[in-house]
């Protein structure tokens, strides 16, 4: 190589180094810039919903799905910088197909589920489930529907609250401010399946449990009169009116039957109210009432069944089935729940829409039963799709008993 091809290599080569030490600080200017907004982040409570969007974008679709079946609803972008005020919704859900109310039992759908994935798709939730302080009214059993379901949490706000040097504090809005406020109603049932709406929301204070500040609670249980001795259930049924030591039972304010009617039969409810409620109560109460109207059991059954010392057991029967049975509503004091004018026409459209579809498959459902061959007097259809005789009624009090509310505890206390 000669001198002047050397020479000229040096001066590239020099002339290179300079800019290689620029970028080389740049770098450590960058990598400083990048520690401290790191560190910055670190102390930002919404970085895990930033976080979690970034491993989704682009990722296994698969295990995106599977990690929001285990845990629905918790996969959210927290906005705790953003104004908040704790909220109950009332809510109605048609229950057929979700496993339940309560998201507890690991089976999915349940309507809680959904309200909750709906929560974070309108980015309306300002923590997960514990900071939101979320509360429900009741945990309604598979298939049973509501049309006055109430929870509450903390949600976002478009109000502003701002502090002295007029920036916004993030702090919690007062109860009493409505306008300009998100419509949750339109928001959320823009987002929820067809079966579950909002009907309602109000502001409510940071003290108020959707299921400790509940009143009352009041079901009703529908079913077709058919041969039903109607008189003799209603008797039947004051006789729960009032406290009774039942251990099955509580504190009931009036159990009545209601009559709607429909071209060839007529539609009935039992309307059930109480302070609270315990696990299938009034599934087993309507379960002995069905009986009594039946004139399988005589209406004498209810005082013998709430009294203790006669019948300390439960005789085994079945409950009642679950779709008939519908939280009506859920009394709380001083809370009146709002929907603005478009969500309320919005509300009532869909609603009669879903009437219509419905009467729609009844409709097919009387055609296919018209086309059906008769059956013998003495024999009954299974679900299954064969032929059985109608079996004989075993008197309640003569059936097998379960454990006393002694002997269970007494097991109970031998196993610890």
């Amino acid at each position: 190589m000669s001198n002047e091809t050397t020479d000229s290599v040096s001066d590239v080569v020099d002339s290179l180094i300079p800019q290689l030490q620029a970028l080389q600080n740049r770098v450590k200017e960058l990598e400083a810039e990048n520690a401290k907004l790191s560190s910055q982040l670190s102390k930002c409570c919404c970085h895990k919903g930033v976080e979690s969007q970034r491993k989704n974008t682009g990722g296994d679709e698969t295990r995106k799905k599977k990690a929001t079946e285990r845990n629905p609803g918790y996969n959210l972008t927290i906005m705790c910088h953003h104004p908040k005020r704790y909220v109950a919704l009332k809510v109605m859900y048609f229950g057929q197909r979700f496993y339940g109310f309560a998201s507890e039992a690991q089976m999915d759908p349940t309507v809680e589920s959904e309200i909750f994935k709906a929560l974070e798709k309108t980015r309306l939730l300002v923590g997960d489930r514990k900071e939101s302080q979320y509360s429900r009214c009741g945990r309604t059993d598979k298939g049973v529907s509501s049309v006055g379901q109430v929870i509450a949490l903390f949600l976002r706000s478009n109000l502003k609250e701002t502090d002295a040097n007029n920036r916004i504090s993030g702090e919690l809005i007062p109860e009493m401010q409505f306008e300009g406020e998100i419509d949750y109603v339109r928001v959320l049932n823009r987002v929820l399946p067809s079966d579950i709406r909002i009907l309602g929301w109000s502001p409510v204070s940071i003290d108020f449990s959707a299921r400790f500040s509940c009143l009352s609670r009041e079901y009703k249980y529908f079913f077709w009169r058919g041969n039903l001795n109607l008189p003799a259930m209603e008797n039947a049924g004051k006789k729960f009116i009032g406290e009774h030591d039942f251990r099955n039972f509580c504190k009931m304010d009036a159990a009545n039957v209601h009559n709607y009617r429909f071209e060839g039969d007529q539609l009935c409810a039992i309307k059930v109210k109480g302070s609270a409620f315990l696990w299938h109560q009034v599934r087993c109460m309507v379960a002995v009432l069905f009986m009594i109207g039946q004139g399988l059991e005589s209406v004498g059954l209810i005082d013998v069944l709430l009294d203790i010392e006669k019948t300390p057991r439960k005789p085994q029967y079945a409950m009642a089935p679950e779709m008939p049975l519908v939280l009506q509503s859920c009394e709380f004091e001083d809370v009146k729940f709002i929907c603005s004018s478009d969500s309320g026409k919005a509300l009532l459209i869909h609603l009669e829409n879903e009437g219509r579809a419905y009467q729609l498959q009844s409709a097919i459902f009387q055609e296919a039963a018209l086309s059906c061959l008769p059956l013998a007097n003495d024999q009954s259809l299974l679900n299954d799709g064969t032929i059985k005789k109608v079996t004989s009624h075993i008197p309640l009090l003569s059936r097998p008993t379960e454990p006393s509310y002694e002997e269970r505890r007494s097991k109970l206390d031998s196993r610890r």
